[in-house]
Parts: C-alpha cells; structure tokens; sequence
C-alpha cells in the first residue's frame, strides 16, 4: 500500500436537487464503503421539501456523502455528494475547496431544481458536466433541450446515466476529469 502523503487525490463534488441521485451515485462507484449522512424526512422538513416526483423518498443527505476509487497505487479519486436542500448550502463553499470538477445531476422530472449547482459552479469557475439521470417512469428529452432549458454554456457538456449502474457513473466521471484537464492546459 502507498503511504498517504504519497497519494494524489483528485476530488470531484457531485451536486444537483433533493432527490437526484446523488448519494445513489456515489455509492454506485467508491471502492470503499461510502460515508453518507442520512436521515429520514421528518414531518418538520416536510413544509419545506417538496415531495414532488419523488414521493418515495424517505430520506435525505444532511451534511454530505463520500466515497473513493483508486485510480492506480498513488492515485484517488474522492467524491463528495452536496446535499441537495437550500437550508444545507452553506456547506457548499467548504466542499468545494480542491476541487477538480462536478457533476451536476439532473433529473427530468424536477428540472429547475439543478438551477442552483449551476450557478454555484459557474461563479466560482469549477469546471462541472450535467449528467441526467435516467430515472424509471421519467420522460427522456434529447440533450439539446436539457441545455436550453437550464441555459447551459455551449462548452458545459450534457450527458445521460444511470446514477445505480457503476459503468455509466465511471463514464461520467472520466468525462469531468477530461473537462477540468482540458481547462488547465490551456
């Protein structure tokens, strides 16, 4: 095993709206059992958390989910799930310190609930790609109307996975680190 200050660690944040699928995706991938902060939903939440299109959900991220992939001996990749509630986005900023890139997780049926992760990567420059996750049930658009409907960059790329499969997050993620890197070496 490589010691610890002989590792380079890439961290990429994965961000999007209550419900996503981010602590799925998270948990699809890490090599390692994730750490997550869930608790359940509470009647106290329940004014604020809109249940809508998600109504099966039980519980929610309150502080934030990781998990790791080694990449090779000397080499890790951190994931860091952002809860996805407006009364959590103040840990936010300390989440992203370090941060190579993001993902955005989207889901169709709850749009403009990816309106906030984007504007945070897009202020505080962090390159980020927007991954729709392809929930059962939920109406597929082509990744041109995804891009309009959330006034995307042209250069923010839009994907499509599945946030339980291990493959397509691994896809996603591969896309990000190309993003972030192609960025640095201009």
């Amino acid at each position: 095993m490589t010691p610890v200050d002989s590792i380079v660690a890439l961290k990429i944040l994965v961000a999007g709206g209550f419900g996503a699928g981010k602590t799925t995706l998270v948990g699809a991938v890490s090599e390692i059992r994730p750490l997550r902060t869930e608790e359940r939903l509470s009647e106290a939440g329940r004014p604020v958390d809109s249940l809508a299109g998600v109504e099966d959900k039980r519980t929610t991220t309150v502080a934030m989910d990781f998990g790791r992939i080694d990449i090779r001996e000397g080499l890790a990749v951190y994931l860091f799930g952002t809860p996805g509630q407006d009364r959590f986005w103040f840990l936010w900023d300390e989440l992203a310190l370090g941060a190579l890139g993001a993902v955005v997780l989207a889901d169709t049926r709850r749009l403009e609930d990816c309106f906030p992760s984007v504007d945070f990567f897009e202020r505080r420059g962090i390159p980020f790609v927007v991954a729709v996750n392809r929930f059962d049930g939920a109406r597929d658009y082509p990744a041109e109307q995804v891009r309009i409907a959330l006034d995307l960059d042209p250069a923010v790329p839009v994907l499509f996975c599945d946030a339980r499969v291990r493959d397509s997050v691994k896809e996603v993620l591969v896309d990000v680190v190309e993003l972030a890197m192609a960025g640095r070496s201009r």
